[in-house]
């Protein structure tokens, strides 16, 4: 991760510098969590930089926000375009971009009240999350001991920044084992997912994956790969998956913005078919970075491509939705 090639920040409407992006200690968000992101990725294509699935991820944090009651003062456009300057401004060629929306400074009581709402584009350029030699090699991971929180507790299909306390716990504890991600169960033992990815496994030819009513996030990675192994011939089964079914997988991989579509090569110390990426997960893994690329024509519509033109940096104030 390299913050020192990112120069400037869209912060409430504004381009300012990235050093000059900050908020006030008395955040209810810093106290609480009370915030809603997105984790988007930018390609690199043979037309310039691309923006994967931009508005399918912003359709989910305005759904997120509004599970949470937190009013985005801007709109779906505002943020588009403010996604499309940050990139822009930074010369960012490929990037990973995060758009936040949280309760600022006001009251510190749980309940915010009247708290405003600050809203925040950051990018910076971020190597694949699980590494590039877990993305070629596939990696090994660790069912953990802490448990999914379900939808009775907490919206599950919400991309909110307190939520992942529970990725945190699950995630530092992998590490901390020697593993490179943590897979959750949830209360009834069942798995979810990992602890910023959704799970895929293949057996005799198919694919199995979860869906909300386990306990998971919703992926825009995953609903990508849902359409890819249907162009590419797959069956796809949507169910409760246990660990048993992990373990007696042929192959299995992890797909997310940040992980993106890495192949899992043990868990727990057990290898996972042959141990290494199957036939089917290379051939989604492929598939996939050709529709990120712009070189598979058919999911064009994935890409939103960023305007080449440029101008001088100002510091420019949007007009807020009423």
């Amino acid at each position: 991760m390299t913050f020192g090639e990112s120069k400037w920040v869209w912060m409430d409407g504004r381009v300012i510098p990235w050093q000059s992006a900050t908020t006030h200690v008395s955040s209810h968000a810093l106290h609480y969590g009370s915030g809603v992101f997105e984790g988007i990725r930018c390609y690199e294509t043979s037309e310039g930089p691309a923006v994967f699935r931009l508005h399918a991820h912003l359709d989910r944090l305005y759904a997120s926000a509004e599970i949470y009651g937190i009013k985005i003062p801007y709109s779906r456009e505002e943020l588009a375009n403010g996604v499309e300057e940050i990139v822009r401004l930074n010369n960012f060629r490929s990037c990973y971009i995060r758009p936040i929306c949280y309760l600022g400074s006001g009251s510190l009581g749980v309940h915010p009240g009247e708290n405003p709402v600050e809203v925040v584009i950051l990018a910076w350029p971020w190597a694949p999350y699980l590494g590039a030699d877990g993305l070629k090699n596939g990696v090994n991971v660790t069912i953990s001991q802490w448990r999914k929180f379900d939808s009775r507790m907490l919206p599950t299909t919400a991309k909110a920044c307190g939520q992942y306390l529970n990725s945190i716990l699950a995630v530092r504890d992998a590490v901390s084992r020697g593993f490179a991600e943590a897979l959750l169960l949830d209360a009834e033992g069942h798995l979810t997912e990992g602890s910023g990815e959704n799970l895929f496994i293949v057996r005799d030819g198919r694919l199995l994956t979860n869906d909300e009513r386990h306990s998971i996030l919703l992926g825009i990675t995953r609903e990508a790969v849902l359409t890819i192994a249907a162009d590419l011939g797959y069956q796809v089964e949507v169910r409760a998956l246990d660990p048993e079914d992990l373990l007696a997988a042929e192959e299995a991989f992890l797909t997310g913005t940040a992980a993106e579509v890495t192949p899992i090569r043990e868990v727990d110390g057990t290898a996972i078919g042959e141990g290494a990426p199957g036939v089917i997960t290379e051939e989604i893994q492929r598939a996939f970075f050709a529709a990120t690329s712009g070189r598979d024509q058919r999911y064009r519509e994935w890409l939103h491509f960023i305007d080449s033109k440029t101008g001088d940096v100002i510091d420019w104030t949007l007009q807020t939705v009423s």
